[in-house]
């Protein structure tokens, strides 16, 4: 594959990286086949060591939306005990169909070590087998418990922060928005990091990059067909669905949103942190120049990256007031 002429230098080693790794294509996957992936995928996780920290990593199984399953949430806290902390809730990534909590053990317990606060981790239902609603129930849920339960978990129910990445951004968004529409709980905050909005597909990024690095355009409506089936791109998708629908983002928490450049998700970003800047949301939009989707995973030790990560920090730090 031929490199974009705006590739940041230093994250190109990540795109050589990507391209001799022989990514699956998913688009090409049968649901029975992307079960057997997500498999192997699990199975690699499970076997790969925990990160070299101190804090505490536990899960715990939680009531889920009524009638559905109890929800498995990972719990990080600081080795030290304390009381009133500040709170991210986390939700993985990984296009709707794939991925769970563990995978993002390191960046979370980094996120605790450096800001000193309690991070819950969901780990929601995937599509195909469980469509829309599912994930965003399953993380409303666990969000509704972690603040019900704040004083135990040592956290302050007045500094929860809501964020994600990728699919996982997109479900920080829909989870905003409920919590925003059936009165709580209260959010502080919601990092979105290169989320996942828009089912339709339509922006000029989402027909660009059909060769995109990370995360290409057939992988996106793979992804979104998979939990939202037939009803997906017509009129008939709620916005906790996908958040780009929504008509009214008045009254939410706080915002940072970032998004690299050369990705399906650049315009669908952009056109977000402005709609909510402009709902009078206070909003923090950052546009990574030569970026691809998950550079700063990829290629960590780059400038952008560390640039990446410093940016999330001090917008968690302000917001949280830490």
């Amino acid at each position: 594959m031929a490199h974009h002429p705006n590739l940041d230098p230093e994250l190109r080693a990540g795109a050589e990286q990507a391209a001799q790794m022989a990514e699956v294509d998913l688009a090409s996957l049968s649901y029975e086949a992307l079960a057997e992936h997500r498999a192997q995928l699990n199975a690699m996780l499970a076997a790969a060591p925990r990160p070299d920290t101190t804090v505490s990593i536990a899960d715990r199984f939680v009531p889920g939306p009524e009638g559905a399953p109890d929800v498995r949430l990972r719990i990080y806290q600081p080795a030290e005990p304390g009381e009133n902390r500040p709170a991210l809730y986390w939700i993985h990534g990984g296009g709707m169909i794939i991925g769970k909590p563990d995978m993002d053990d390191g960046m979370i317990a980094e996120y605790v070590e450096r800001l000193g606060l309690v991070a819950v981790s969901v780990d929601y239902r995937l599509a195909p087998e469980h469509p829309h609603p599912a994930p965003v129930e399953d993380c409303y849920a666990g969000l509704a418990w972690t603040v019900k339960n704040a004083a135990e978990l040592g956290i302050d129910p007045s500094r929860v922060a809501v964020g994600g990445a990728s699919a996982g951004g997109g479900l920080a968004a829909a989870t905003v928005l409920l919590a925003r529409d059936r009165g709580g709980p209260d959010v502080a905050f919601q990092l979105l990091v290169c989320p996942m909005l828009d089912d339709r597909n339509v922006t000029p990024s989402s027909h660009e990059f059909t060769d995109a690095v990370v995360w290409p355009r057939s992988a996106n409506l793979y992804g979104w067909k998979a939990l939202l089936g037939d009803r997906m791109g017509t009129d008939d998708v709620p916005p906790y669905a996908a958040p780009a629908r929504a008509t009214d983002l008045s009254g939410l928490p706080p915002a940072f949103v970032d998004v690299g450049e050369l990705e399906v998700f650049r315009d669908e970003c952009i056109g977000y942190a402005q709609r909510l800047a402009q709902a009078g949301v206070s909003t923090e939009f950052h546009l990574y120049p030569g970026a691809f989707h998950g550079f700063d995973m990829m290629v960590p030790d780059a400038e952008l990256s560390r640039r990446a990560r410093a940016a999330r920090e001090a917008a968690l730090k302000r917001a949280l007031g830490i």
